[in-house]
């Protein structure tokens, strides 16, 4: 069963790539006390996410902020180095905080898991954003298979 808008997210542990390597990130304390404009990628590098699901994001930062986000986050069941690889190859370092969800742990939690093998991808993330506020889910875009649209920073914008 999926996540709802009004649910509290469920505690899990992030890896974040830093200068220091990788570091955990526990989702209570990333979460709490601010909104949160998170977004799911199937993959990092992959067409769709590098060409404009990331993009977006990175361009569309300050208008995010301006509409009260605190803070703009990519999760994907990759591992750090390769979210930090992205993030350099992407321009999102000051600008999307890259959460590895590398076991794929966070993604089952909120029952937002997709089956790639066809691909041979195993199983991802789906691709959707969501607004946490104070940990909380004030707003869900999950997307279609095979599409991009209720998750891109813009359809966000419109609704915030």
């Amino acid at each position: 069963m999926s996540i709802n808008v009004g649910d509290k997210l469920p505690k899990t542990t992030f890896i974040k790539a830093t200068a220091d390597g990788p570091q955990p990130i526990d989702s209570d304390e990333f979460f709490k006390g601010r909104k949160v404009a998170l977004f799911s990628v199937p993959g990092a590098f992959t067409p769709t996410c590098s060409a404009r699901h990331l993009p977006g994001y990175v361009e569309r930062a300050s208008d995010l902020k301006a509409k009260g986000v605190d803070e703009i986050a990519c999760t994907a069941v990759n591992d750090a180095f390769v979210m930090g690889a992205w993030s350099k190859q992407g321009g999102a370092n000051d600008k999307v905080t890259m959460l590895s969800d590398g076991n794929g742990e966070f993604a089952e939690a909120i029952g937002l898991t997709m089956d790639a093998s066809k691909h041979g991808m195993g199983t991802r993330g789906q691709r959707y954003s969501m607004i946490v506020n104070d940990g909380t889910v004030e707003q869900l875009n999950v997307e279609e298979p095979g599409a991009f649209n209720v998750s891109s920073a813009d359809y966000m914008l419109e609704r915030l």
